[in-house]
């Protein structure tokens, strides 16, 4: 794809962020052309194993599938997934086996877990294959120019920094990001922005392969232990073993500390995966491993003038319970590469049709996201949940094409998020006719025979 002609003037493109999303964006600038220099604060990934014991394994759905097809690494990164084709939820209270919640109304339907690093990892080597891309590992952003286009690095063993110039900037520096930061600046602070923390922190730990080498537990499903005001969740990985992720309020985890102690909690909560992670393992992980924390980011633009563009987590950072922030950001690549061809290149009108299509819609995914955590940790185990799900599966056979449950359309389409939640809310609607109809109907019959019965009687009566 060859840089417009317009474009002659912005050649050298900076990604500040050398994360899941600016790698993957480092790829689709490329492809378009660009010079593209990647500046990353941390240390290069592949040469340490610091992010192993905290991160959340990744669950990648269509929208991000769809950005990796447009990248042309979809073939390579599937081959390092596992399928997952739904829930199995382990509810030790009710004495039964797991039950499953399909994730898709399509047979063949499936999230794909693949672990952060790996992936982190493949898309940087992909990215330095090409001869017009260049990461530059500890540089930290500590200030940028707008009017000028300069930006300054802290760098190791250098009292001054290192300052660079280039012709456009993407933002694809985290949660916590500077570039935000000094878009907020360059806009005197007009530019909307929050930030939400949750009491709720999480422990990384591990279901080993069995002795036999593999797989502990069905591999293809995402296990969930749901006990109200906390969960427990476990991605599958290649090597046969399970990621767990535990997620608790943080006090909760702050009482925890001693041997004996975690130990009970699995024992009280947890013991079916307590005998197959092993008492020893357990203790050990959970001591090492540090509480991690959740925030959710929105704001209100995310663009600055011709200049600058925000994405993924810097732009909207999100609680990971619907599982989508990888997908949303990968989906802002592939958002951006689709405006770049419908307005021929032109920076100006790229940044503002791209915060009108991107805030609203992120913002909707957020708040899915936030609101999903209670279905995980508590209502997945409830017969009604359970009852409504049923429903949606029925309207969805009887009615294709027309009713699709809110997990399809936000994992399965690209149907804009904010679209999706305005059909969530009709679906609902609907669901609730069905179920009032479905209750009056049983109602009438339960009165009609009632009647008849009455009837019947008095009649046998007076003929007696």
């Amino acid at each position: 794809m060859p840089v417009h002609s317009k474009l002659t003037k912005k050649k050298e493109i900076a990604i500040i962020g050398g994360g899941l999303v600016g790698a993957l964006n480092a790829l689709f600038l490329a492809k378009m052309g660009f010079d593209v220099h990647v500046y990353e604060s941390r240390e290069d990934s592949r040469k340490n194993d610091q992010s192993a014991n905290r991160s959340i394994n990744l669950t990648l759905a269509h929208r991000g599938t769809e950005a990796l097809k447009a990248a042309g690494i979809y073939k390579e990164v599937m081959e390092k997934v596992v399928p997952l084709y739904g829930r199995m939820i382990h509810d030790q209270s009710l004495g039964t086996s797991p039950s499953i919640m399909p994730y898709g109304t399509k047979e063949g339907e499936a999230l794909n877990s693949i672990n952060r690093k790996d992936l982190n990892d493949f898309l940087l080597t992909s990215a330095e294959d090409q001869p017009n891309i260049k990461i530059y590992f500890k540089h930290k952003l500590t200030k940028i120019d707008f009017e000028k286009m300069t930006l300054k690095f802290s760098t190791p063993g250098s009292d001054e920094g290192v300052t660079v110039k280039h012709d456009f900037i993407f933002g694809c520096d985290g949660a916590h990001s500077t570039v935000r930061g000094q878009m907020m600046e360059a806009y005197n602070y007009r530019l909307n922005y929050s930030q939400e923390c949750i009491e709720h922190g999480y422990k990384e730990l591990v279901i080993p392969p069995n002795q036999a080498g593999d797989f502990a537990i069905e591999p293809n499903y995402l296990h969930i232990w749901p006990k109200g005001d906390f969960v427990m969740i476990a991605f599958p990985n290649l090597d046969h073993s399970f990621t767990i992720s535990l997620f608790m309020p943080t006090a909760h985890f702050e009482k925890i500390k001693i041997r004996e102690d975690i130990v009970q909690l699995f024992q009280d909560n947890f013991p079916d995966a307590l005998a197959i992670i092993g008492e020893d393992r357990l203790v050990k992980d959970f001591q090492q491993n540090p509480i991690g924390s959740f925030l959710s980011v929105k704001c209100s633009l995310y663009h600055f003038e011709d200049k600058c563009l925000l994405l993924g987590d810097a732009a909207h950072a999100m609680v990971p319970f619907f599982g989508q922030g990888v997908n949303c950001g990968f989906e802002d690549c592939l958002v951006f590469s689709e405006l770049f061809e419908q307005f021929n290149g032109d920076f100006s009108k790229i940044g503002e049709e791209y915060s009108l299509k991107r805030v609203k819609d992120a913002h909707a995914i957020c708040d899915l996201s936030m609101g999903n955590y209670l279905e995980l940790r508590s209502h997945v185990k409830s017969h009604r949940f359970m009852i409504l799900k049923k429903m949606e599966t029925l309207l969805t056979t009887l009615l294709p094409g027309t009713f699709m449950p809110l997990h399809s359309m936000v994992s399965f389409t690209r149907i804009p998020y904010q679209q999706t939640v305005l059909l969530n809310a009709r679906k609902k609607k609907l669901i609730h006719y069905g179920m009032s109809s479905f209750f009056l109907v049983n109602m009438l019959i339960v009165f009609i025979i009632v009647f008849m019965f009455h009837i019947t009687h008095s009649s046998s009566q007076i003929l007696w």
